[in-house]
């Protein structure tokens, strides 16, 4: 009896510090258990950027322009020589510029009133506008050879479709957005517009949209890119308003419209087509520029001859470069490594190359009359939505 007395209480105490031995570990992972059920489920990828069909993916939806950053060239344009493409509105001839020199090294004679040079969707030639001369000259990038002219009627300006499959000719006169074959400039439609002089655009971040300037009536196009149809219109809040220039900002929530005749720059919200506000920049706001690492926007007062810098992140102009001896800056782009940046001097028959780090002019350069929209080129970028470069 006593012997089982001794057994039970033997069991009893090695049952109590199973227990213990039990509860101590539980406690010590108490944490863990609590944590397994409080996991956090794995971050959901963000869906990709639904485009425009045909058109290449986006490459980074917080940054339009990630594709154009400091001499990322596409292996399509990696060979050809750095020039500065320069067509004299006054002189029906484009003027070459070896950016390495500064030095002029060969005028090409084109056709009448030539306006922007403007790269194709593939990069393989560029487009001479010869806007009162109803004809294209297209340009070999790598011989610097021109080949024979395209008949295309008022080519004012000119754009491409994000697909790559249509040219869009600003027919500023006609009153007219012309869409064309990229390739063989063959007109597959016209779209009538009731606005005077349509003159630039820029496209959405999914290319389904474009917004577009009107020069001469200051009113604003919003333009469904695959119906070629124009779905909003609205005039700018500023009597006698000229607006220019058209760019989007890198994450593609804001369009900024220069006006020469305002003096600065309209901030428009594409999507929803409302009423823009309006910066101030200074006199003659004419080009707009992104700079190669998205963080800055070149803005060429034409006249008073100065370059205004806005930084996206602040939200605000940080500083105003003149140009010695005073200029009329205009239209132009940014060299491959960001370090130039090159516009041309619409009623001083010259170009300008000014250093992005300082604000420093570099060289002016003697041209023909009446310079406007030069390209610098090559340029970083998958492909080309027109102008004198607008890289993606």
């Amino acid at each position: 009896m006593q012997r089982t007395r001794i057994a039970h209480a033997l069991l009893a105490s090695a049952v109590l510090v199973s227990l213990a031995a039990c509860s101590s570990g539980a406690d010590q992972h108490k944490d863990e258990a609590l944590g397994s059920k409080a996991a956090v489920a794995p971050a959901r990828k963000k869906a990709p950027v639904q485009g425009l069909p045909g058109m290449p993916p986006v490459l980074d939806p917080k940054d339009v322009y990630a594709a154009d950053r400091p001499n990322r060239l596409s292996p399509v344009v990696k060979d050809f020589p750095s020039r500065v493409y320069v067509p004299n509105t006054n002189s029906n001839t484009v003027t070459v510029i070896d950016p390495a020199t500064y030095q002029v090294i060969e005028t090409i004679p084109v056709g009448t009133q030539p306006q922007h040079v403007v790269p194709s969707w593939d990069l393989k030639t560029l487009w001479v506008n010869n806007d009162r001369g109803n004809t294209l000259t297209p340009i070999d990038p790598k011989t610097g050879k021109a080949g024979r002219t395209v008949d295309v009627h008022d080519p004012y300006n000119l754009y491409f479709t994000p697909n790559g499959k249509y040219a869009i000719v600003m027919a500023s006169l006609d009153r007219e957005l012309v869409f064309r074959d990229a390739h063989t400039m063959k007109r597959v439609k016209t779209v009538p517009v009731s606005c005077y002089g349509v003159n630039h655009a820029d496209f959405s971040l999914d290319g389904r949209y474009f917004i577009v300037s009107c020069e001469f009536s200051g009113e604003l196009l919003k333009v469904d890119t695959e119906r070629m149809r124009v779905i909003g219109q609205q005039k700018l809040p500023f009597h006698g308003s000229m607006p220019q220039d058209v760019k989007i900002s890198p994450d593609g929530k804001r369009f900024y419209i220069a006006d020469m005749m305002a003096d600065g720059v309209w901030i428009l919200d594409g999507d929803k087509f409302t009423q823009p506000s309006f910066l101030p920049t200074g006199k003659g706001a004419h080009g707009l520029y992104i700079s190669r690492d998205s963080r800055e926007m070149y803005i060429s007062n034409r006249g008073e001859g100065s370059i205004s810098v806005f930084d996206f992140a602040q939200n605000r102009l940080t500083k105003k470069w003149h140009l010695p001896g005073g200029g009329s800056p205009d239209m132009g782009g940014v060299s491959a490594d960001g370090k130039v940046l090159w516009l041309s001097g619409r009623y001083n028959a010259e170009v300008y190359a000014i250093d992005t780090a300082s604000g420093r002019e570099l060289a002016r350069i003697k041209v023909g009359s009446g310079p406007h929209g030069l390209a610098v080129y090559p340029q970083p970028g998958r492909y080309s939505l027109g102008h004198t470069g607008i890289f993606r």
